[in-house]
């Protein structure tokens, strides 16, 4: 139930944190259009107004009185929100320059009119970038050029920019609280469901403890009194056997129940991972024999873990068991054991049967069996792999499985 509450806590605060950068984005996006397109405006309206438009003999209409009008025109007109000059040209040189808003002292029109004339061939309009300041222009080849300051442009941008990443840090604190309370609204009914199944299996099981004991010790009586020739014996073995099985059921349930509660962490102790593998390899290293598989070790000395050493053997007992039976005869199983900066790598490899794409998770599920038969008939139930990952889980590790190459490769990482 962690698990499920951090990936909806974590899903929920994406969500929300998209929605949140789509719509500053989009803000900005949306003031930086309008400024440029506010900018280019009073470039052509200036532009408009400074040019005189020729006749059909390349003569100027109007003559001297239109040429009069426009000049007087040009000079009265006045640009509040920007800082913007014409400069008028004479056979490419500058003739006159005219202001039509503020002025700052910084910003000299003449020495970048020059620079313009001297480095653009022909007609353009330039809009620099408004967030680093400069300027922009529109230069009519041999008649004028309209200059803006974009200095207070670029600083009203970049203040909106600030404020938009201000309002994304606080939002983003505000948004994270309120993704862990939707979560907590979305997963209370899933946890108390959990919770319930949990407590059921656990007090079915202790529930069953007394009378399967009584069974199985009715049963051993029965065997000590019946007779070898006896028909009745092979229903008494019956009883033992399925007893048996219920019995180891039973036992594997209250541990996956007691490791689920978490309440064992507070013993873990320092110990050495190095041994605690080696001695679970060679503990297997007889039923390995027997099916006619090999276990090659390559573990890095003195890995030192805080842990339960007990569940830890419970853990790579388990993958190990699970390796050797479903290995080829006459191949070996690999065990490795590496440590990383933050972590401890644990890789046990096998070469078999492939696990299927569709069961990589669920073999770590409760009670899920890939092959049906096969489990059965080896009394498994589907809760070791479920008792092996709740280990890793109560160590802050995680533990996977996947088949590529021939190879079934299980591999569990521990957070030191």
């Amino acid at each position: 139930m962690k698990e499920l509450r951090k990936k909806t806590t974590i899903t929920i605060f994406v969500i929300f944190s998209a929605i949140l950068i789509v719509s500053l984005l989009m803000l900005n996006i949306r003031n930086y259009n309008r400024e440029r397109e506010s900018i280019e405006k009073n470039l052509n309206i200036l532009e408009n107004r400074s040019g005189l438009k020729e006749g059909p003999n390349g003569k100027n209409k109007g003559g001297k009185e239109n040429r009069k009008l426009k000049v007087r025109e040009l000079e009265n007109t006045m640009i509040m929100d920007y800082e913007i000059y014409t400069v008028e040209l004479d056979d490419s040189e500058i003739a006159k320059i005219t202001g039509h808003g503020y002025e700052s002292e910084d910003f000299d029109a003449e020495s970048i009119a020059k620079t313009i004339l001297s480095d653009v061939p022909g007609d353009r309009i330039y809009i620099g970038n408004l967030y680093l300041g400069g300027f922009s222009y529109k230069y009519q080849c041999g008649e004028s050029i309209v200059l803006l300051n974009n200095a207070e442009t670029s600083e009203k941008l970049r203040n909106l920019l600030f404020e938009s990443v201000i309002i994304f840090i606080l939002s983003e604190t505000i948004l994270y609280f309120l993704s862990r309370l939707i979560t907590g609204w979305l997963v209370t009914p899933a946890e108390k469901a959990f919770s319930g199944q949990k407590e059921f299996i656990a007090d079915a099981s202790h529930e069953l403890k007394t009378p399967l004991a009584v069974i199985m010790a009715s049963s051993d009586e029965l065997d000590a009194a019946t007779e070898e020739s006896d028909p009745k014996r092979k229903y008494i073995n019956n009883i033992k056997y399925e007893a048996d099985r219920m019995n180891r059921l039973i036992l594997s349930l209250l541990n996956l129940s007691r490791l689920e509660d978490g309440n064992a962490r507070e013993g873990y102790k320092d110990e050495d991972l190095s041994r605690i593998i080696e001695k679970s390899c060679l503990a297997y290293e007889g039923v390995a024999f027997e099916q006619g598989v090999g276990i090659k070790e390559d573990i890095e000395e003195n890995l030192r873990l805080k842990c339960s050493k007990d569940e830890i053997e419970k853990m790579i007992s388990t993958i190990l068991d699970n390796a050797v039976k479903h290995s080829f005869r006459d191949t070996d199983v690999r065990v490795s054991a590496r440590q990383t900066r933050h972590d401890i790598t644990i890789k046990i490899v096998n070469s078999g049967e492939p696990i299927k794409a569709e069961d990589k998770d669920k073999i770590f599920e409760r009670f899920y069996r890939a092959d049906e038969s096969r489990n059965r008939s080896d009394n498994r139930y589907g809760l070791g792999l479920a008792i092996a990952r709740q280990i890793a889980l109560n160590h802050n590790g995680t533990i996977t499985a996947r088949s590529d190459g021939g190879d079934t490769t299980f591999e569990i990482v521990l957070k030191r």
